[in-house]
């Protein structure tokens, strides 16, 4: 277990993963961001303590909890509450949204004053979606990883014990925003689990490596952060006062996804072949002797021998665009944009498109529009984050890109 005070330093050796300041949100929870990549990253857990006790004030507090609960409308499932250990049904918590609303189920906070005062525990789902400091956050800090990351908010009553000891399928960074927090850290007992090989499946072993001595046994202060890798069994008993803390979730891309992949291709490559495409035998029985395992396993092997790794790493891609979301862009203010636009307007790509120029198709994952005339000096610079003007562009291009919300005011 890794344990780093607020003022760690930035010294070491190993692989350059880019300076903290190239990854200005994970630098803000881990500190050393070179340290963090080479010893702690889905290796072992991480307290950090002795922030200052603000130090996440931005991202959430009390005052934007109450907002979130009784101003913004929310509905399931960004809301979940709990007590006990147990799930409440969504009634519990939700009501009709009142005149002009015509919606059954908003987050009602006349109910949830009554369940917080008598003990339930309410959970802020994908925060990363509605609450801008933490969405801003959030997108930062995926491209800081490279890894797709979001964000609940637990706001916990005093002296609540919140869910019994389980396990994430995902990796998590747990900020302290406010109150006190005690943690609880066990060892794995399924290292690194998939996201389809959830705590539940292994309650037994989870219950009795729960009475083992724990790895991390500490009180969170506000400010403090603890990173878990996927798998490590965690519980938190607030103290004292109520308590709210963020946790991210970092669902990180693994071996077995690219392998996942990998299987995809060389099936797709067996499609294509006759004889694998055959039938078995007329009567059969799926007996060893009639599967031709031999056969399509050769076969596998030759696809597999002839994979494309440019073709995977496509692949892959394709996969990324669709699990985080850019950042976000007005429509009245892209309107006014388009219809304002001269050859003097700045202009600059959204944040977080993931975007490139594919012969003569600019690609994102907002987007996809064509660009065959577009001058490629200017492309590259505007996707290297760099403010051009639509003259440069050429004014139908920059008129594209903007209503297409691929660009806007730079």
């Amino acid at each position: 277990m890794s344990h780093a005070p607020d003022d760690s330093g930035s010294g070491s050796s190993g692989p350059a993963v880019g300076a903290p300041a190239d990854r200005p949100a994970l630098a803000r929870v881990v500190g050393d961001v070179e340290a963090f990549a080479r010893t702690t990253w889905g290796r072992e857990p991480l307290l950090r303590t002795g922030a200052d006790g603000s130090a996440f004030a931005d991202l959430l507090s009390e005052a934007s909890v109450d907002e979130l609960l009784s101003e913004r409308g929310l509905r399931t499932p960004f809301l979940r509450v709990a007590k006990a250990g147990s799930t409440l049904p969504n009634a519990a918590f939700t009501a009709p949204g009142g005149t002009g609303a015509g919606i059954a189920d908003q987050v009602s906070d006349t109910k949830l004053t009554a369940l917080f005062a008598g003990g339930s525990t309410i959970v802020l789902q994908a925060l990363h979606r509605v609450w801008p400091p933490v969405i801003d956050f959030c997108q930062q800090l995926a491209a800081d990883l490279g890894h797709p990351v979001q964000a609940n908010a637990y706001v916990t009553p005093p002296q609540n014990q919140g869910f019994d000891d389980h396990y994430d399928v995902h990796d998590v960074f747990v900020l302290q925003v406010a109150g006190r927090k005690r943690w609880s850290i066990h060892a794995p007992v399924h290292p690194s689990p998939l996201r389809d090989q959830p705590w539940t499946d292994r309650r037994d072993a989870v219950r009795e490596a729960a009475l083992q001595d724990p790895v991390i046994d500490a009180v969170l202060e506000p400010g403090d952060v603890l990173y878990l890798p996927r798998g490590y069994l965690h519980s938190a008993t607030a103290l004292g006062g109520l308590t709210i803390h963020l946790t991210l979730g970092l669902h990180s891309w693994t071996r077995y996804a690219v392998a996942e992949e990998i299987v995809a291709l060389a099936l797709a490559g067996l499609a294509d072949d006759e004889e694998a495409r055959g039938s078995l035998p007329l009567g059969t029985d799926l007996a060893p002797g009639d599967l031709d395992a031999d056969l399509l396993t050769a076969k596998l092997r030759d696809a597999l021998d002839g994979l494309d790794a440019a073709v995977l790493a496509e692949r892959m891609r394709t996969r990324r665009l669709g699990t985080q979301r850019p950042a976000p862009v007005g429509p009245l203010a892209q309107h006014a944009l388009s219809a304002s636009l001269d050859a003097s307007t700045s202009l600059r790509l959204r944040g977080h498109l993931d975007a490139r120029i594919d012969g003569t198709t600019l690609t994102s994952r907002a987007e996809s529009v064509p660009v065959a005339d577009l001058d490629v000096d200017v492309a590259k610079r505007l996707l290297a984050g760099e403010t051009v003007l639509a003259g440069e562009l050429g004014l139908h291009h920059a008129r594209t890109l903007v209503e297409a919300g691929l660009v806007v005011a730079g």
